[in-house]
């Protein structure tokens, strides 16, 4: 860390997100919440994706935006991280925040002129994910390791995750500081709108819901696969069923049943508040990663959940609420657990409350500056 003197502010970069305001997803939800509470001696300065923004402001929230021409997604990520880790030393910060492993590759080069403090969220194991070739899948396990190995700080959102860093990296993590900090979902609340019924008028009756990604990992087929048998359930899911060709057979075969309703993504929040506030049951399907913002916003709204049974559904929910690993497992546990889900989504609601406000998340962020 560069020696300054006391009333000097901390110059903090964030790389590795599309942009703020957020647009996307988790990570681009996660800074544009930090930066409500920003300290009054650090300054952040964005990286975002020139493409992702017609609109390219100059300052959000009092943080620096700086564009840069790449796609923050893909194959791209990789050298539109490298970039702005590169502007980030040019501009003489003193922390540079990475989210995510896309660019770590980099950081050997990168900690070699770089006097500063590395800080590294590395997501989920994302070369785990099923989507990712042999070659994509071992370039990002080589990502994450230099993520470890180079990083001052390596930060986990889940205590899965902090496990695995502790047991994968022993000899690295050892020497550096692992933090599990995971993500808030206070921001999301209940919502009335009864014009809204106009659109969906399946939420007059007692629905499930489901947002995610349509991706194998997140294990939609098996959720659609249970409702399907359930003739009295109405399951409701959004997501980006174009965006694959596995999205497009969920779609093409469930899309006609009864009782199922799939939407495209949602990105008015008004609107997605609304459709999950008012579903009777939230049904999580993630398997792979830590934490994850749907995750948590669903136990902030006091849902009752079913989750996919593994170790980070797990640790984000304290073991409280119901999990599943088939299709009949989802089924038997709607028939038999019932009677218990409204003291299941007052566990999810104390949990969510206690465990991942924004506040308390960007607290810990912030004593990560300077410490």
């Amino acid at each position: 860390m560069k020696d300054k003197d006391s009333s000097r502010k901390t110059k903090v970069a964030v790389i590795g997100i599309v942009g703020v305001p957020a647009c996307y997803g988790g990570f681009e939800s996660l800074v544009d919440n930090l930066l409500d509470f920003t300290p009054s001696d650090v300054e952040y300065t964005v990286f975002c994706s020139a493409p992702k923004y017609e609109r390219r402001l100059e300052t959000y929230k009092a943080a620096r935006l700086v564009y840069l021409d790449r796609d923050a997604n893909g194959a791209s990520s990789i050298l539109y991280d490298y970039e702005g880790m590169k502007k980030a030393m040019a501009l003489g910060v003193d922390v540079m925040l990475v989210l995510g492993v896309s660019g770590c590759l980099f950081l050997p080069k990168i900690r070699r002129r770089f006097k500063g403090k590395i800080i590294t969220n590395i997501d989920g194991l994302e070369w785990k994910r099923d989507k990712w070739k042999f070659y994509a899948k071992w370039l990002l396990r080589f990502s994450e390791a230099m993520a470890v190995k180079y990083s001052d700080i390596i930060i986990g959102d889940n205590k899965g995750i902090t496990d695995y860093i502790q047991a994968a990296y022993k000899k690295w993590a050892a020497k550096k500081r692992v933090e599990l900090i995971a993500y808030g979902g206070d921001t999301v609340v209940g919502v009335e709108d009864d014009s809204l019924f106009a659109d969906y008028p399946f939420a007059r009756e007692k629905y499930a819901a489901a947002v995610c990604r349509i991706e194998p990992e997140n294990n939609v087929h098996i959720i659609l696969e249970a409702f399907a048998s359930l003739e009295s359930a109405s399951l409701v899911v959004v997501g980006n069923w174009k965006n694959s060709e596995y999205g497009r057979a969920l779609k093409q075969k469930y899309s006609e049943i009864k009782g199922i309703h799939l939407l495209d993504p949602i990105y008015e929040g008004h609107r997605i508040n609304w459709l999950r506030s008012h579903a009777s049951l939230y049904v999580h399907g993630h398997s792979a990663g830590g934490t994850n913002p749907s995750l948590v916003e669903a136990m902030n709204l006091g849902l009752p959940i079913l989750a996919f049974d593994c170790v980070y559904n797990r640790a984000t929910t304290e073991e409280k609420c119901l999990y599943w690993r088939t299709a009949e497992d989802i089924v038997n546990l709607i028939f038999e657990w019932q009677g218990e889900f409204k003291r299941i989504a007052g566990d999810m609601k104390e949990a969510g409350t206690r465990l991942y406000s924004w506040e308390k998340i960007a607290g810990l962020y912030n004593t990560l500056w300077k410490n």
